[in-house]
Order: C-alpha cells, then structure tokens, then sequence
C-alpha cells in the first residue's frame, strides 16, 4: 500500500516581536535555514507546527512565523497547522492563526470545538486524512493540561471514523523518559485521559513538541512522536541533573499510510554551528551551571 499522506512536522519556533528567543538565538534564521533545506522534501501535504510558535507570546512572532511557513507551504499548494505551546498567548494566537488550520492561501479552514471554553481545539479535514489540534497551554505553567470539554469534544470527533484516519497534534508530549528529571514534570500532566480517548479509535498518531528533542514511544497502541526543536535542541549527553541546548534545527517527515504507516525521519539543518552550546542548566532549579 502506498503511502496516503506525507507531513512536515516542525515544532518551537520561538520568534518573538524581535526575531531571537530569550536565550539570544537568531529564531528567524534558524526557521528560515530549516525551511531552505527542505525544500527538496516532494510529495508534502501538510506542514504542521506544534507549539510555542512565538516565544515571546506575541501576535508579531505568530505572524513572522505564519508567513514563513506560510510561504513554503504556498509554493507547494498544502494547508498549514499549528498549535499553541506554553510560550504562546491564546489571544495573540487567535488573531494571527485564527484556529490555527490555515488552508494554501492562508484562509481559516478549521473547525473549532465548541465545547473548549476558549482553547484553540479545532479539526479540518487533508485529503481524508482527519487533522485534530488541541490547546494544553496552562497560562504561566510549563506543563500541559487538557480540559474536559475538550477531550469530550475529542472523543466526539473519533466517534466516527475518518477516510484515512485520524492525527492528533498538541504541544505537551503525553510521554517522558525515566532518565530525564525534566520531562517528567513539564509534559502533558493527564496523559492518561488523553491515552483513554484515543484507544481503539483512527488516530494513526499523535505528534508533538516541547522537549526540543526527537522521541517516541506509544499510548495504549497509539504512536506517539514528539519532534525535535527548530530553535534549539536538547542535548540528552549532559548527565541527568543538568538541561544542556545547543543550536541546530531540526524537523520531521511523517509518512501515513505506507507499510511502515506510521514512519518518521528526523531532517537536521545545515547549520554549520550545530551543537554549539547555547545555555548548561540545573535541571530541577534552572540555575546556570558548568560543565561537569
């Protein structure tokens, strides 16, 4: 069987109002270099992007990252979909992505659920294939968190099973690695509700952000993927107790439907300061610290 569906799955961007994130990295730059290098990547359908668009929270960083995109995605004719992370602000989010399912021109294509108070939960349709976002921004929290209007809208939308199947895309990774003190704490906080509405549905899988490292694993037989970051990446050599991120862009190609179905390959920028050293920190207090 061939494969039905081919995604770009990008995550933290972190533009803000003036290009470079927090931490001094050029945000823009290193979107830009991301996106030139894959633009030999053929048959993409959809780009989608999971959170923390802007780091900032700023309406400005969503739109600077909209049209980058944007621009990529128009030239190849696909919608593109985002997500909100925990850098982002719903209101700014809202007025530069409306719902966050832009189509190739860049018109508001999303569904949005009804029933999520505010969030930017919403679904549009690919080829088929059913697209599902939802919003586990918790304002001022590094963790995520799923209400209970949204899942109840969740578990409505997999009722009825799509074309080809469903994907679920949110920021907060509902998965974390035993030896990494900081994604037990600042992942999707509950992950089991997410994992009871997803068994036995369509969802071919669920695609995340956060950790700015690539990860996988699965959920009550569902695949879980979490993409590596676009502005940094986390390096898991540093021992334990410490957070090291060092530049180097990074993206994945999801392929739906093939006889792998689903499959991921992670594509790294051409970055030629890849694995310099942008910030060591103590894992549980964040202080700054040294190399050990």
């Amino acid at each position: 069987m061939p494969t039905t569906h081919r995604l770009l799955h990008l995550s933290d961007t972190h533009v803000s109002r003036t290009g470079p994130d927090e931490d001094g990295v050029d945000a823009v730059a290193a979107l830009e270099g991301l996106l030139h290098d894959a633009r030999h990547v053929p048959a993409l359908d959809l780009v989608l992007v999971t959170g923390d668009i802007a780091d900032d929270g700023s309406y400005e960083g969503c739109v600077a990252v909209r049209e980058m995109v944007g621009a990529f995605a128009a030239e190849r004719g696909i919608p593109h979909v985002y997500t909100t992370g925990n850098h982002d602000d719903r209101g700014a989010f809202t007025r530069a992505l409306g719902s966050g399912h832009l189509d190739a021109d860049g018109r508001d294509v999303g569904r949005l659920a009804g029933a999520s108070a505010g969030k930017r939960a919403a679904v549009s349709d690919v080829g088929g294939l059913r697209v599902i976002t939802l919003d586990s921004l918790v304002p001022g929290a590094v963790h995520g968190e799923l209400s209970g209007g949204e899942l109840a809208w969740l578990r409505g939308q997999l009722a009825t099973p799509a074309p080809y199947g469903t994907i679920v895309a949110l920021h907060h990774p509902p998965l974390s690695l035993d030896s990494s003190l900081i994604m037990k704490d600042v992942g999707l906080h509950d992950r089991d509700l997410l994992a009871d509405a997803v068994a036995g549905t369509d969802v071919q899988a669920v695609l995340c952000g956060h950790f700015h490292h690539q990860l996988s694993g699965t959920m009550r037989g569902v695949p879980v993927w979490v993409t590596p970051g676009v502005v940094t990446r986390i390096d898991l050599t540093a021992p334990p107790s410490r957070t090291r991120a060092v530049l180097g862009a990074g993206a994945t190609v999801v392929d739906l439907g093939g006889p792998f179905s689903p499959a991921f390959h992670v594509l790294q920028a051409r970055e030629p300061r890849a694995g310099e050293l942008v910030y060591l920190v103590d894992a549980v207090s964040w202080a700054d610290v040294d190399e050990e």
